[in-house]
């Protein structure tokens, strides 16, 4: 496999002598900071704790993960009420509201929080917006966790929008004291325009200092912006309800090259491939690479010989562990050898 690092100005180039279909694989790809470091609490937690240890909801939206991790002993629950009193439960990366924590507090569980650092920040932006006063305006799926936990900080002034035509019907108290958030795994382009839409019907609106779409969202979309034009095809590895993957696919049709999304290899149907010469490959922030490297090889037995790593922008971001996991490292009989 041939690695190339280069900017989005650049285009890659077949090698002829090797093959006339290609396959170009996408970096970054797959698995982000906030996944990692959820991933590690529970499989620390089980090593520390023993199984069974619960997770409220998916720890990431991939079906590949959360098998195997019910595999080593996680169980995966939809609420706190299904979790026994007093047993160990973990908050997956996607965040949840403080009435969710209240609950848990009310039912005596040991709690192991694995939200994603960047969603606290989002959550932190509406604690600090909503005791200031304003109407928040929270742009996103109002269907997904994550907006779920957001909108729970402040429920009576939130408000959420997915639709520009969404936020021309919007009513607020006061016009002049309104302020915006975005769900992290947003399209960057569906983002500006929502938030083009609220800054014209709200001229003073407030919003982050920095946007709350997370480093890997972007990258994972500047890096299919930056060869689908050289693509007849963009296959994107990630689990149907992990929303940065949908938003890859998206910006793939949007670029006018067809994208589709797949849990692993075996969801590529052959007709996909059909007169299709040069194939991107790229994967969701949830999404393993062992199931990137399995679409691989199927390309490649299917006639794909030339696979060209294309390094769009290096990602090198790391989140620390939270501190009840820390201790429970720290007081583990191991570690005290």
């Amino acid at each position: 496999m041939t690695t190339l690092t280069r900017d989005p100005s650049q285009s890659v180039e077949s090698d002829d002598s090797i093959s006339t279909k290609r396959v170009l694989l996408l970096k970054p790809r797959g698995f982000c900071a906030g996944v990692v470091r959820a991933i590690d609490i529970v499989q620390i937690a089980l090593d520390t704790f023993g199984a069974p240890i619960y997770v409220r909801k998916e720890i990431v939206h991939n079906s590949y993960v959360v098998n195997d991790l019910a595999k080593k002993g996680a169980i995966f629950v939809n609420e706190l009420d299904e979790v026994p009193a007093g047993a160990r439960v973990i908050y997956s990366a996607h965040g949840v509201s403080p009435a969710v924590r209240q609950r848990a507090k009310e039912r005596g569980l040991k709690v192991i929080d694995a939200t994603c650092p960047l969603v606290t920040k989002v959550h932190l932006e509406a604690i600090k917006f909503s005791k200031q006063g304003y109407s928040l305006v929270l742009v996103g799926h109002r269907d997904h966790e994550e907006v779920e936990g957001t909108a729970g900080e402040a429920p009576d002034v939130t408000q959420v929008v997915s639709t520009v035509q969404e936020v021309e019907s919007l009513v607020v108290p006061d016009p002049n004291k309104v302020a915006y958030l975005t769900q992290t795994t947003l399209s960057l382009d569906e983002a500006r325009y929502m938030i083009e839409a609220l800054k014209k019907k709200f001229p003073n609106i407030a919003g982050p200092h920095a946007q709350d779409i997370c480093y890997a969202t972007e990258n994972r979309q500047v890096a299919v912006k930056n060869v689908a034009h050289e693509a007849d095809l963009v296959l994107v590895v990630g689990s149907k309800n992990s929303s940065n993957s949908n938003r890859l696919v998206e910006v793939s049709k949007n670029l006018g090259t067809n994208g589709f999304l797949i849990d692993s290899a075996d969801a590529i149907e052959a007709g996909w491939l059909e007169g299709v010469n040069t194939v991107a490959v790229t994967a969701g922030a949830s999404a393993p690479e062992v199931l990137v490297q399995q679409v691989v090889n199927y390309l490649q037995d299917m006639g794909y010989g030339s696979v060209n790593e294309v390094e769009v922008m290096p990602e090198n971001v790391r989140f620390g562990l939270p501190p009840e996991i820390v201790q429970a490292i720290a007081s583990a009989p191991s570690a005290a050898q």
